[in-house]
């Protein structure tokens, strides 16, 4: 299991716009990953996704290293966001934008 978390860590570090998601970007398996999809993608956002309903290790391990026990989560820059609800609250306030900006540096 350790390796997984490991991959984990490496597609985040690797990615600078990295989302895990139930789904695909193409396909979203529920609400809330549709909802943060459809706000990347409001922004021209490239960014990677993980389906965790691939391995459902991915989800266990995920929660164990952001601490956050919900699906879908975004990370930008390595760094952890949030997951639905944050990421709209930073949408509605104008923020996002910064945000997704600095994976572009």
């Amino acid at each position: 299991m350790d390796a997984l978390l490991d991959q984990i860590k490496q597609e985040i570090k690797s990615t600078p716009i990295k989302l895990f998601m139930k789904g695909t970007k193409e396909m979203p398996m529920c609400g809330f990953s549709n909802t943060v999809v459809q706000v990347l993608n409001h922004y021209g956002a490239d960014f990677s996704a993980t389906n965790v309903l691939e391995d459902p290790a991915i989800r266990v391990k995920l929660t164990e290293y952001s601490n956050w026990p919900t699906i879908p989560q975004l990370f930008v820059n390595g760094e952890f966001i949030g997951g639905c609800d944050i990421v709209v609250e930073l949408h509605q306030k104008g923020e996002l934008t910064d945000i997704l900006n600095q994976s572009i540096d």
